[in-house]
């Protein structure tokens, strides 16, 4: 296969600058003739020191032009045993590189004095020093007219900053330390300029759980408090925000991390513990949100903004494990659907959805399938994974149609990981500034024919990553190579007829990528919650309270942020199954005890509990006799009553039930959901029946006749002690009359015992009634939805 960086390109070099150079070599003849009389072992010791490590910390400006000084400027470091004396740090500069491969080359040994430095500035623009003791470091800058490097043609040259001296144990000049780089040389328009497209991803990690308070507002509960670090002053997403403002960058976003941010400054919010427990949020972060949040508003102002689908799902992890679990493909649809709304209610901007980017673009025929499924149809890959296989001796432009109105938008391997590693040091930094410019230099002058170059980053640079990207874009837009053009119109521009278009099958997937994926068993347990949340929600009145943050939280369980981080991703999926479990909890039975049965027939109250905010519906009890020959429920051996229960009450449902026979009979009560499936834990208990029989009738009414009869004659008895006195209480009188006569109601006879009266004649104290029942009678029909039952 033909590498697309390899294309030599030819072009005459201006007759004075050979002859400068021709001359450079002649004058350097005498001291080539005397090196090689120097005894055998001294080159090769001399090669072999590398005992100074030379840090280029800045090199200004990274592309230079006619009339332009640069200034290099960076350390010297001395890590050897012996003090390096008569030391001086000079420039070089090599020949052009003229392929994309010999940059990659010298960039692979950057420190590696046996290889060729080009030639010497000159004694001019160096810094001397008399001695480097060991372990010091030395900071030197040294500033040349460009015009003083000797520069020919347009294109990369090999550019060196080197340290010579001696030592006691190799008294001669020589090359003990060297840091090699690039200098793009463009002085004047390119006649054809490359159209650049460079992504800026926002994307963080998952911050958010899927807890919520239980208040109107649903304070949110995060997992950690990491997100107002990366959104601080000198943070990683502030950074990002504040360099991306002033540049021409596509912007690609992840909803999820716009939702947190918003759900952080919007409001109160809290802050998951080791322990379980969560603490408020401090108001010095929500400011932090609210800021961040305001200066992302206005830097992605007339720029183009691509929203991933929400959660940023590994497209990679789906396709290989997750398809094969029903359900799954579901979740990115969702993710996509949600994807739009978010950004434009957090940006205010209208993003495209078009785009899908699966980790670090490699892709096989499972993941285009996947990535599409969802409506996305280009798909941005990375060329290392869809290489060239028509043998062009240039990089093509990255739109590739590859079938079924899919495009393959390729973004160029080389300057997409151009700013990975560490880059906190200024050297490392610079280093990769200058390789990505020489690298798009190069590309640009591959061919007379303009292309459309796309560069997809890291998903997530740290600070100082995004420092130098912010730095190579600024010296690219201000370069003379290159235009910008947004991701939209990269993907539309004509595709070059040369570039392949086959996808590579699943087995040239990467296997490095391939441990990082998330397990088939966590798309189980995904489809699992999901189950979990379909039963409980049917018995919601306002679904979305809980819907909405579990739904998000499902997709925020397929992120590509879990990759290397197995053990929270198995922790945060744990999490949010037994949220929905601890939730649907709150709507249960409240066990009983054994009950008694007094009679033939009687009522059951059963309790329904809801600890939830909002009322539940669309609930059906059932109890059920497990003997219905000996007890029956409503007639029959089971009855079902529709349950409705407002949030944070109880309600008892009654059930009239009728005994056949004496004993215990088990009753089940269990509650299950409109649809017939049952919801919750059933309740068992035993109903104790004590049934009245006839002859303990009959001896309840014998006693009762003979209490009447007993009472019967005790009142006669009374009467007629009562007549036998009369005629002596009640002195002269009408001959004849009788005090037992009717129409005489003074006569103390006529109370009944236990009746009040004045006479002191009564026998005994007054007898009072029997008080009043402190219940009312049992009501059979079902409570209130408001009801309170004491338990």
């Amino acid at each position: 296969m033909a590498e697309a960086a390899d294309f030599q390109r030819t072009s005459a070099s201006p007759a004075r600058r050979w002859l400068r150079r021709a001359g450079a070599l002649l004058s350097g003849a005498p001291l080539l003739a005397g090196l090689l009389q120097l005894p055998a072992a001294a080159p090769a010791q001399a090669a072999s020191s590398d005992s100074v490590a030379v840090s280029l910390d800045s090199l200004s400006p990274n592309a230079p032009t006619d009339g332009d000084t640069l200034t290099v400027s960076g350390t010297v470091t001395n890590n050897g045993k012996q003090a390096v004396t008569d030391a001086h740090v000079g420039l070089r500069v090599g020949p052009p590189l003229t392929t994309r491969s010999a940059i990659d080359s010298v960039a692979r040994h950057p420190d590696d004095t046996q290889g060729s430095t080009g030639a010497d500035v000159g004694d001019k623009y160096e810094e001397t020093f008399e001695k480097l003791p060991p372990g010091v470091a030395e900071h030197f800058t040294i500033s040349v007219p460009v015009d003083k490097l000797d520069l020919g043609d347009d294109g990369v040259y090999e550019f060196a900053v080197a340290l010579s001296g001696q030592t006691s144990a190799q008294p001669w000049d020589q090359v003990l330390g060297i840091q090699r780089t690039f200098l793009p040389w463009q002085p004047s328009d390119a006649g054809t300029k490359t159209k650049t497209t460079f992504l800026w991803p926002l994307i963080s990690t998952v911050h958010m759980t899927a807890k919520t308070g239980a208040g109107e507002s649903q304070t949110p509960q995060f997992r950690d408090d990491d997100l107002a670090k990366d959104l601080a002053p000198g943070g990683r997403l502030a950074r990002m925000v504040e360099l991306g403002k002033d540049l021409d960058v596509t912007w690609v976003i992840d909803p999820d991390l716009l939702a947190s941010v918003d759900a952080m400054a919007g409001g109160s919010y809290r802050v998951q513990g080791p322990d379980g427990t969560a603490t408020p949020g401090s108001r010095e972060n929500q400011a932090l949100a609210k800021q961040w949040l305001a200066g992302l508003q206005k830097a992605v102002a007339g720029k183009e903004v691509v929203a991933l689908p929400f959660g940023d799902p590994d497209l990679a992890s789906l396709a290989h494990r997750g398809t094969s679990v029903t359900g799954s493909l579901s979740h990115l649809k969702d993710a996509t659907d949600v994807a739009a709304t978010t950004v434009k209610t957090v940006l205010l901007v209208t993003p495209s959805t078009d785009f899908a980017w699966p980790v670090n673009g490699a892709v096989d025929p499972s993941i285009m399938k996947v990535a599409t499924s969802a409506g996305a149809d280009r798909v941005i890959a990375r060329s290392d994974s869809l290489q060239e296989t028509a043998g062009l001796p240039y990089t093509p432009s990255a739109a590739r149609p590859v079938g079924g109105g899919t495009t393959a938008v390729v973004a160029d391997a080389r300057l997409s990981t151009a700013f990975e590693g560490d880059l906190t040091k200024a050297g490392s930094a610079t280093l990769a500034v200058q390789r990505f410019l020489a690298q798009s230099l190069e590309l640009n002058n591959q061919t007379d024919k303009q292309r459309s170059i796309v560069v997809a980053p890291q998903r997530m640079p740290t600070a100082s990553q995004a420092q130098a990207m912010a730095t190579a874009l600024k010296a690219l837009q201000g370069g003379t190579w290159s235009q910008s053009q947004n991701l939209t119109a990269a993907a539309k521009d004509k595709p070059d007829p040369g570039a392949t278009t086959r996808i590579p099958s699943r087995s040239a997937y990467p296997s490095s990528l391939r441990r990082q994926e998330l397990p088939r068993t966590a798309f189980e347990q995904i489809a699992r919650t999901q189950d979990k949340l379909d039963r409980f929600r049917v018995v919601l009145t306002n679904q979305s309270r809980v819907v909405t943050p579990f739904g998000r939280a499902i997709n925020r369980e397929m992120s590509a942020s879990w990759r290397g981080r197995s053990t929270a991703a198995d922790g945060y999926r744990e999490g949010v199954e037994a949220w929905v479990d601890d939730l649907a909890d709150q709507v249960k039975l409240i066990d009983k005890s054994e009950t008694k049965l007094s009679g033939r027939s009687a009522t059951i109250p059963v309790t329904v509990q809801n600890n939830l905010v909002q009322p539940v519906d669309h609930l059906v009890l059932r109890l059920t006799s497990t003997q219905p020959t000996r007890l029956e429920i409503g007639g029959k051996a089971y009855l079902e009553q529709r349950v409705e229960v407002s949030g944070g009450h109880s309600q008892s449902v009654k059930f009239t039930t009728s005994a056949n026979a004496n004993g215990r009979v088990g009753v089940i009560a269990q509650l299950y959901t409109e649809d017939g499936q049952p919801y919750g834990e059933a309740v068992s208990f035993d109903v104790k029946v004590t049934e009245v029989t006839p002859t303990v009738m009959l001896v309840i009414g014998g006693g009762v006749l003979l209490l009447v009869l007993a009472g019967f004659r005790m009142y006669t008895q009374r009467k007629r002690a009562a007549a036998a006195r009369q005629p002596d209480e009640d002195g002269p009188g009408t001959a004849g009359e009788s005090a037992d006569e009717p129409g005489n109601p003074g006569a103390p006879g006529d109370r009944l015992p236990g009746e009040s009266g004045s006479d002191s004649g009564a026998e005994g104290p007054e007898q009072p009634s029997d008080p009043a029942p402190d219940t009312a009678p049992e009501n059979t029909d079902p409570s209130g939805t408001g009801e309170r039952v004491d338990r």
